[in-house]
């Protein structure tokens, strides 16, 4: 029983791009592990970008400068 968590910034991701992602991670587990999809767990988790660090620093505060 897989459970794989993905975790992103949370700016704009679709609900298309989502599915997608879950789609595709469950098919990879199913054709390289040979799992079963129907006991596959995908979570994606969204974390504000104030919440998401990089070498000390926020990410909102390096992509604003970024800009």
């Amino acid at each position: 029983m897989p459970y794989v968590n993905i975790k992103i910034t949370k700016d704009g991701v679709t609900s298309e791009q989502k599915a997608e992602l879950i789609e595709g991670v469950t098919t990879l587990l199913q054709k390289v592990l040979d799992k079963n999809p129907a006991t596959t767990f995908v979570i994606i988790d969204e974390v504000e970008t104030d919440n998401w660090g990089i070498a000390g620093e926020q990410v909102t505060k390096r992509r604003n400068n970024q800009k």
